[in-house]
Order: C-alpha cells, then structure tokens, then sequence
C-alpha cells in the first residue's frame, strides 16, 4: 500500500510539474521558439572491427516537435557494423540506390541551412558534429549532456563531473520512457526528447548565459 501511495503522489507531482512547464512555455512568444531546434544522429561502423563512427540517419526537430529533417544518409566507406540493436539501421536504408538515403555531401550542406542561425540543442553533440564534419558557434549550442546541473560527479569525494544517459535524465525530469532495453534507437524520438528536457530548465539556463556573458562583458570593459 505504501508503495501505491508513493506512485501516486510522485504522479501526481510529475502531473503538477508538467502543468507548470505547459503555463511557461505557453508564456514564450513563437518568434522565440523558432530560434530551436534539436539534433539527433545514428552512425554505424566503418574500419576493420567497425569503431569507427559514420554518419548514417540525422534528424532534426522543432520547438512543437514537428520533424524538420529525418533522413538516412549513404555511408560512402564499407560498413563493418551496422549497430542495428541501438541504431536501428540496415543495410538497405543506407544504399546509395535507396531514394530516401541522402549523399553524405549534400546531407551536410542541407543540415547546415537549417542550423544556421538556431540555437541547436542536443544531447553530447560533439558526437553528431564529429560524423557530420561539422560544428556551430559555442554561443548556440545547448548540450544537455555538458549541462552541469544534469551531471553526476564520479571517483571520491565528488571527482570530476560526466555527462548521465539522456534516457534517465528524460526519465527523471520529464517522466518519459524513451530507449527501451531491447528496442532500437530513434533520432526523431532522441532529438525530440532532448528539447523537451532542456525546456524543463530553459529558463534557469539562459539566465546563467547571460550572467555569464554579463561577467565576461564587465572583465573586458575593465581591462581597457
């Protein structure tokens, strides 16, 4: 019974949490929420024991969750491992007589168009970046898995701070199930699921940004 009444009220306060997220970014104008997007990528594996990483599904998504971009992408090296039980891609998505796979080069420039000038969240994007052989201004980036407060300190007495799995953090703060053991990842589902959970904290972030860069601005202002 104590174990219901635990459920219950933690539903419950999920529930009110929720209600409270839903008032705040009701209170955001569009024009702001245009600004996101979120990324997500899958890569499978090249080389001769597949640890290397190449770029084969990129999807992309908006404030509303609407999907901006999901595509495969042709992987121009030989595949050693697909990494099918968490990428969830074969063979045939990513064959260059697959219609619905991009050429990597033309991949990257359409991600590119979409990036520019949007404030790109993710979850450790230095991994999507280095696949897509790309990058974005630092300013822009929001990485949730470089954010402090989702970090958990490792080694005695604290020691250095890593990131935690996107999939606990959703859990914990959104009350979401995403990346179910034994399922296949979805880019769609990740990216989407990483804006969600920065919206938790949006608010707290971008007023430490601008703490931030009011410091730096005041550091600079005087040393002239």
């Amino acid at each position: 019974i104590n174990k219901l009444l635990a459920e219950a009220e933690a539903a419950k306060q999920i529930k009110k949490e929720q209600e409270k997220r839903d008032a705040y970014e009701n209170s955001i104008p569009d024009e702001i929420k245009a600004k996101y997007v979120a990324l997500d990528c899958e890569m499978v594996g090249i080389g001769s024991e597949g640890k290397l990483s190449a770029l084969a599904r990129v999807s992309i998504t908006a404030w509303n969750d609407e999907i901006i971009l999901d595509t495969f992408v042709q992987v121009p090296d030989r595949v050693t491992d697909f990494r099918t039980f968490v990428s969830g891609v074969r063979a045939k998505d990513i064959r260059s007589t697959n219609q619905n796979a991009m050429e990597l080069h033309y991949c990257r420039k359409k991600v590119g168009e979409i990036m520019k000038n949007k404030i790109l969240v993710g979850h450790s994007l230095k991994n999507d970046f280095a696949a897509l052989m790309m990058d974005h201004p630092k300013h822009m980036i929001r990485d949730t898995a470089r954010y402090k407060p989702f970090m958990r300190a490792s080694g005695r007495n604290g020691g250095k701070l890593r990131p935690r799995k996107l999939r606990d953090l959703v859990k914990e703060h959104c009350g979401l199930v995403i990346q179910k053991d034994g399922e296949e990842h979805t880019s769609v589902e990740d990216a989407q699921a990483t804006l969600k959970l920065y919206k938790v904290v949006r608010d707290k972030w971008e007023k430490e940004i601008e703490k931030a860069s009011a410091n730096k601005r005041g550091r600079g202002s005087k040393k002239r």
